[in-house]
């Protein structure tokens, strides 16, 4: 392959995904790229408010939080950045049509959830 998409690079909202998965402890390769994609168009309007960088650093902690489970993410992250984002988890699941619900949702249905909060997460069946 030539690797034209190399050529021209990730886009910035993008790079700013990967930067904040990292941060987050979570390494972007563990996230595929159809996930990435949406997570950016889902976060377009907050990305606009406060910038990439914000949006998608909370992104990428609630999904850090939900695909390593608490026990893991408290290795690379402080307790107030778990209980924030356990906060976050259950707000999604009680709301179920917030922002964070749909990442949630989102990584659920990508089968990227750690199971013990999986087995937190109830999908209405119509």
């Amino acid at each position: 392959m030539l690797g034209f998409f190399k050529l021209f690079g990730r886009s910035p909202a993008l790079q700013a995904l990967d930067d904040a998965l990292r941060a987050h402890g979570l390494h972007p390769l563990l996230v595929p790229d159809a996930v990435k994609l949406t997570i950016v168009r889902l976060l377009r309007e907050d990305a606009r408010r406060r910038g990439h960088d914000a949006a998608c650093g909370d992104a990428a902690e609630l999904l850090a939080y939900c695909m390593h489970g608490r026990a893991t993410f408290l290795e690379s992250a402080s307790a107030t950045a778990a209980e924030r984002a356990e906060q976050r988890l259950a707000a999604a699941i009680d709301s179920g049509d917030s922002p964070d619900a749909k990442l949630v949702l989102l990584a659920l249905h990508a089968g990227l959830v750690a199971p013990e909060i999986a087995d937190r997460i109830e999908i209405a069946e119509s």
